[in-house]
């Protein structure tokens, strides 16, 4: 066998098995997908991917609601009331607090680094309670702009962001925010109008994760809305199962569905930024 046809087979293998090992892993999401169209007595019998008898009730009945405050619009909506703000306010503090560290020397700086860091080791759980009691005692439990979800977004809260900033800046070259300041650049300037072009990919990076992480949050809303009609679609698709008497898991499997859908969407139109890219188009010869 000839050296070409040898590596025309190993491709040839290789390829396969990336097919079969992500047909085994987009396997669940496409037997929601085609379950969320069964019966409940065809869910149970069998794995099959497609539906015998395809049924559009489970949708139906997902859109309906089953009465008081909320359905799943609103509670969409109540989602992206929480998500995109601390989308935003994640980018633009984190932002920040990594051009800081990783541009500046200050006192005290090797310390304070050591201490952010060191939060990434610190269980979000064991936060919980301390931070129920601090919320209560300042009134935002069940506030209407969900400000205990939203506000420590505003202070860098979320360290593995800022760490994952630092390490890309750290490849970006010194020599830009030189010329920058050259030209006459503040600091602030030089942020905006040469390390957050340069950061980009790393921004959409930033976002997609704190945006899936916040869509699928349950403990937050569980913890600080107590408001039927404020609950996101997190806390809805769970109360909907225990509203709902002998579980209809096709209704479940489409609430799930319809609840997740964003996020696949703004996954794969944003999915060509989620590259190790800082430097490219930026720093040329």
């Amino acid at each position: 066998m000839t050296r070409e046809r040898r590596r025309g087979l190993s491709t040839l293998l290789k390829y396969l098995l990336l097919i079969l090992v992500g047909f085994v892993m987009l396997y669940p999401l496409l037997w929601m997908v085609g379950a969320s169209f069964k019966s409940n007595s065809e869910i149970f019998s069998g794995i099959g991917l497609l539906p015998k008898q395809p049924s559009f009730q489970g949708y139906r009945d997902a859109m309906s609601g089953y009465g008081g405050d909320i359905n799943i619009w609103q509670a969409m909506l109540n989602t992206y009331k929480i998500v995109i703000p601390k989308v935003l306010f994640t980018l633009l503090s984190c932002t920040v607090t990594a051009y800081g560290f990783a541009r500046f020397h200050f006192k005290g700086r090797n310390f304070l680094f050591l201490l952010l860091m060191s939060t990434l080791f610190l269980p979000n759980v064991v936060l919980n309670v301390p931070q129920f009691i601090l919320f209560n005692k300042w009134g935002w439990i069940d506030h209407p702009l969900y400000l205990p979800m939203i506000a420590p977004t505003l202070f860098a809260q979320d360290t593995y962001f800022v760490f994952m900033l630092i390490q890309f800046l750290r490849n970006v070259p010194k020599e830009l925010d030189e010329a920058a300041k050259i030209d006459g650049c503040s600091p602030l300037g030089t942020l905006w109008h040469v390390i957050v072009p340069v950061l980009k990919p790393a921004l959409v990076s930033c976002a997609l994760f704190q945006f899936m992480w916040s869509n699928n949050d349950f403990m937050g809303p569980l913890l600080y809305v107590s408001s039927p009609s404020r609950y996101p679609a997190a806390i809805f698709v769970k109360m909907s199962m225990d509203a709902d008497a002998g579980f209809s898991w096709n209704r479940i499997l489409a609430l799930s569905l319809i609840s997740i859908l964003p996020s696949l969407i703004i996954f794969f139109l944003a999915q060509d930024q989620f590259i190790d890219g800082v430097t490219a188009g930026s720093v040329k010869g």
